[in-house]
């Protein structure tokens, strides 16, 4: 790859957050304090060197970033006080910002206004879009009494919604993916070889579905568990309302010990939980990763906090057989979280649910690649030039 120099890398990143690099004369006790950093992935301290070297495309075919899981123990360590930690959050928007071929990213996270005017604007319209299927509906349904879900909004209609919901999210957030994969794996023309994909494919479902990484960040275990569980509930009431909705939802008031339930109540409680402990900890600001909070790092848990209250409101309205307040609750619950899947996920902060452990995997097929030229004879993998971690420090 051609190392172009771009004297506006710098504060084009700062544009996307806190990225102090003035002070940092690249001791490298970043790099060395850090429990994930290793020789084919030096950081913070290569990110925080590229930016400083105006080095664009070698920014953007970086997977370091994505896996740093910000413990802070360089913000602490740094003699410089640079903040390397929240250096890497920068970048990690900056980056996905640059991946999204609509440039709705970039606007979101540069203007508050596009942030809050976007998930307005898309509220809005399914709110107009519920005021049409509903129409006149509540009244007729409390007239005749009871509360009947499926009857107020076609189940056969909801269904079909969720599903045009989900492929809106999966084609813009596989079509950043996309890029993501063309910039770090593919663009230096030296693409790894099939069979290291296939070899570390493993990597990906592992780290996908525990981000056992996050285990090994500083003296983080209980912030992996807290992850783990928010990602849990958040995963399962998805798979709830997108594919199994006609399960999940039905007129027939299960008994305590239905699965439908507890699966639920699971979801609900620790969706709930641990969004009010995202939002308590940035309100304190006593851990390395709350001290600069983005708006992007306020919405997302302010979203799904008002999403789990409106769904527990349905619930209670439905239980106590109470129809317009559930038919209004319903109404609140989908103006809430629709804007938060199809905007936060693909555009905003939740995109790294993709990018984290696709960097996981890509740089474990790179390290793969990189050993199966070496036992062939070639030259080593251009990961491997950064030399030993132990030269950092």
């Amino acid at each position: 790859m051609e190392n172009v120099t771009d004297p506006g890398l710098i504060a084009d990143i700062r544009r996307y957050g806190h990225f102090d690099v003035d002070g940092c004369y690249n001791c490298g006790s970043c790099a060395a304090v850090c429990a994930l950093s290793e020789d084919s992935a030096l950081f913070p301290r290569k990110s925080m060197r590229l930016a400083q070297l105006g080095l664009r495309e070698r920014l953007l075919g970086s997977l370091d970033p994505w896996l740093c899981y910000y413990c802070g123990d360089c913000s602490k360590t740094c003699p410089r006080q640079t903040e390397p930690g929240e250096s890497m959050m920068t970048l990690r928007r900056f980056l996905t910002a640059q991946y999204d071929w609509t440039g709705l990213s970039a606007r979101m996270y540069r203007s508050a206004w596009w942030e809050l005017g976007v998930l307005g604007a898309v509220g809005l319209l399914t709110g107009w879009i519920m005021s049409r299927l509903m129409a006149g509906m509540p009244t007729e349904l409390t007239a005749q009494g009871g509360v009947r879900i499926n009857e107020f909004l076609p189940m056969t209609r909801v269904h079909a919604f969720d599903w045009v919901m989900a492929a809106g999210l999966t084609f813009f957030l596989m079509s950043n993916v996309a890029r993501f994969f063309w910039y770090t794996m593919l663009r230096d023309g030296d693409a790894p070889p099939l069979r290291s994909y296939v070899s570390e494919l493993w990597t990906l479902v592992w780290d996908g579905a525990t981000q056992i990484r996050f285990r090994e960040c500083g003296e983080n275990s209980p912030r992996w568990v807290k992850h783990l569980l928010l990602v849990t509930g958040y995963g399962l009431m998805f798979s709830l309302i997108v594919f199994f909705l006609p399960w999940f939802q039905t007129e027939n008031l299960y008994p305590l010990w239905h699965p439908q339930r507890w699966l639920g109540y699971y979801a609900t409680a620790v969706l709930t939980v641990f969004a009010v402990e995202i939002l308590w900890s940035r309100v304190k600001k006593e851990e390395e990763i709350h001290r600069f909070s983005d708006l992007s790092d306020w919405l997302f848990p302010i979203l799904l906090l008002l999403t789990t209250l409106t769904g527990i409101a349905v619930h209670v309205f439905r239980y106590a057989g109470w129809p317009f307040p559930m038919y209004y609750a319903y109404f609140a619950h989908m103006m809430v979280a629709v804007p938060m899947l199809t905007v936060e996920v693909p555009f905003g902060k939740w995109a790294h649910i993709s990018y984290r452990p696709l960097a996981a995997y890509f740089q474990a097929v790179k390290t793969n690649a990189a050993g199966l030229r070496r036992a062939e004879g070639a030259a080593p993998d251009a990961a491997a030039d950064a030399g030993p971690k132990a030269q950092a420090a």
